[in-house]
């Protein structure tokens, strides 16, 4: 039985206009509010910022590097219980007393998925904290992530200012049977894009935490 999402939608001035479906809200364009959360470690070798590679079958944006977890709210939902996304997505307890708001952001991106056009007007708020696990202790949501990732802090942010062109990663992922550290190299065009300086100013944000 598949259940039906529904989300608040908002006018241009982020007024309240009602409920509708998930799938008529980027079928519609209607701007809905949604959350990030951006996990931050620091290790013997610096802040490293921690994210995920998005499932294949994803609708928007596969196999793409994106934030750590991240998801619309829900009708009347409130960030308190959005915070929930952490646990459902990387399977860590981390709760909303523990994230710290880093800004807030409009972002519109219009494009296609398999199963047609769409338009996402989102407002989104942005948190940070700091995660007390390592890579493999995180139990990944299968259907959703296809592995947990970490990149030295300041080298994301010279890859966004343009002043490197890839930064050396390691990760996990869901596919390997006894979790495993692979590493690998990463380029800006392998990340979900956002408008403006979304990731700069984030990311710098995360460096003064």
């Amino acid at each position: 039985m598949v259940t039906t999402e529904w989300l608040d939608i908002y006018d241009e001035q982020d007024q309240h206009l009602g409920i509708c479906e998930r799938s008529e809200v980027h079928r519609l364009g209607h701007w809905h509010h949604t959350f990030h959360c951006w996990l931050i470690r620091d290790t013997s070798e610096g802040r490293q910022l921690v994210f995920q590679q998005r499932h294949p079958d994803k609708d928007t944006f596969p196999d793409m590097y994106d934030i750590t977890a991240a998801g619309h709210l829900s009708a009347g939902e409130t960030f308190i219980e959005a915070a929930r996304e952490i646990q459902e997505e990387l399977g860590v307890p981390l709760h909303y007393e523990q994230l710290t708001h880093l800004l807030d952001v409009r972002d519109e991106t219009i494009g296609s998925t398999r199963h047609g056009a769409f338009i996402d007007r989102e407002v989104s708020s942005v948190f940070g904290a700091f995660s007390p696990y390592e890579l493999q202790q995180y139990q990944l949501q299968v259907d959703e992530v296809s592995g947990i990732f970490e990149a030295p802090l300041q080298a994301m942010i010279e890859l966004y200012q343009g002043t490197r062109d890839k930064v050396m990663a390691s990760g996990v992922y869901t596919t390997d049977s006894t979790p495993m550290i692979h590493k690998l190299t990463v380029q800006r065009e392998q990340f979900v894009p956002h408008e403006g300086n979304y990731c700069i100013d984030v990311f710098q944000k995360l460096l003064t935490l």
